[in-house]
């Protein structure tokens, strides 16, 4: 009699608190089972006119998640769950039950957080990363609108740094760690310098405000210092995207080159890559450095900044404000970085000029005097682009020029005849 009532009221229990139940259940059988139902009932629910989620609702289900992630042992096995359970928020069909999945989400950790013990704090870090990389990645299926930006910026926000968020300290300083490092690897090829500043403006505003000490410290040393210290590789990765295209023009532009020429310049290419790989630091996020000092100096010169603040911030905007004016504010070049972008600037120079010469030898001897007459406007083009070439890279020849013996160089900067250490 007790079984079957025990059945009865377990039928009538809604479904997203079976769920929950099974999803922390003892068996992991009944867990996996539990999390691939309950990717097909969003999917059902959401598709329907009249069936988004509540909020209460998604709360009982990441109770479950929560709980799914606590049982679950073995780091591989954990990892595999964790990107089961970020991905789900792409089986929600619209932009506001995917919003709503995932601030119910970071306000789970917030609520749970005080009660993870230190054995299990691995594997929630692990899951905080994996929900936000797929946060951004459901705002890169929709073309990184500016809109679905600002809509998701403004959640994380308000649920993480706002100075009314329950977060505990832990979310608020893990949170800020990995922002540039998920935005890195899922933007870094598509965003551009603009839409980079829009995604850090929310810092900006959050270090200008806050009365919390520690998060003004992680801001600045977690994204204002990263932005610093990546500026090397950004550079490097602006020089292979400005050589790519200037090979690219001259491969169209060159009328006269036989298959033999391009078959060689495709070899040197492919030795290059292969060659380049192990010093290659992978995309870097763009930045327009001046941009980023304007946009801090103006929230950092109001009055409402607190004095601890504004003082902090006025440090990153000097260093920012070097980098704009093309000087590394670090000591050092990282040794890798620097050892590629001389050897590949020599290979291009080298490559550049056997390719001119062997066109002009053919170009002689297989016609007149005519063709030659063609052929330099591309000449001119061909020292336009070297010219535009080497104002961009103003920052390397700055460091080869000047200082230091060996590799690393080291970076100085006179303003006003006296000498600033950065």
């Amino acid at each position: 009699m007790s079984a079957a009532v025990a059945m009865v009221s377990q039928t009538q229990l809604p479904p997203e608190i079976q769920l929950a139940q099974r999803l922390a259940g003892n068996e992991q059988v009944t867990r996996d089972r539990a999390v691939r139902k309950l990717r097909k009932y969003i999917v059902a629910r959401t598709q329907r006119a009249t069936g988004s989620f509540t909020h209460d609702e998604l709360l009982k289900v990441w109770k479950g998640l929560f709980y799914c992630m606590w049982m679950q042992d073995k780091p591989l096995l954990q990892e595999e769950l964790g990107r089961t359970i970020s991905q789900l928020v792409h089986a929600f069909q619209t932009t506001e039950t995917q919003h709503l999945f995932l601030q119910t989400f970071w306000q789970t950790m917030n609520r749970e957080w005080a009660g993870i013990d230190r054995l299990r704090l691995d594997k929630f870090y692990m899951l905080m990363r994996m929900v936000l990389n797929e946060s951004l990645k459901a705002v890169r299926t929709r073309g990184w609108e500016e809109k679905q930006v600002e809509q998701l910026l403004q959640l994380l926000i308000t649920e993480i740094l706002h100075p009314s968020s329950q977060a505990p300290n832990g979310v608020k300083s893990h949170f800020i760690e990995i922002f540039l490092e998920e935005l890195t690897k899922v933007g870094a090829k598509e965003l551009t310098a603009d839409q980079n500043l829009q995604f850090i403006d929310p810092f900006c505003k959050i270090a200008a405000c806050t009365k919390d000490s520690l998060v003004l410290h992680n801001i600045a040393r977690g994204i204002f210092d990263t932005i610093v210290e990546q500026a090397p590789f950004a550079i490097e990765d602006l020089m292979n995207e400005m050589d790519a295209q200037n090979e690219e023009d001259e491969a169209s532009d060159g009328d006269g080159e036989s298959l033999e020429g391009s078959i060689c310049r495709t070899d040197l290419e492919k030795g290059k890559g292969t060659g380049d790989d192990e010093d290659s630091a992978g995309p870097v996020l763009q930045f327009d450095y001046e941009a980023v000092a304007n946009r801090l100096f103006e929230v950092a010169s109001r009055q409402s900044t607190p004095s601890q603040n504004r003082k902090r911030l006025y440090k990153v905007i000097r260093k920012l404000q070097d980098l704009a004016g093309g000087t590394f504010p670090e000591d050092d070049i990282p040794e890798k970085t620097y050892r590629h972008l001389l050897e590949g600037r020599r290979e291009r120079k080298m490559r550049k000029r056997s390719l001119k010469s062997r066109s002009k030898n053919k170009r002689r001897t297989g016609a007149g005097e005519g063709e030659e007459e063609a052929s330099s406007p591309d000449l001119g083009s061909g020292t336009e682009r070297k010219r535009s070439q080497k104002r961009v890279s103003l920052n390397i020849a700055r460091a080869e020029s000047g200082g230091q013996s060996g590799v690393h160089k080291r970076r100085k900067l006179r303003q006003g005849g006296r000498r600033v250490r950065c």
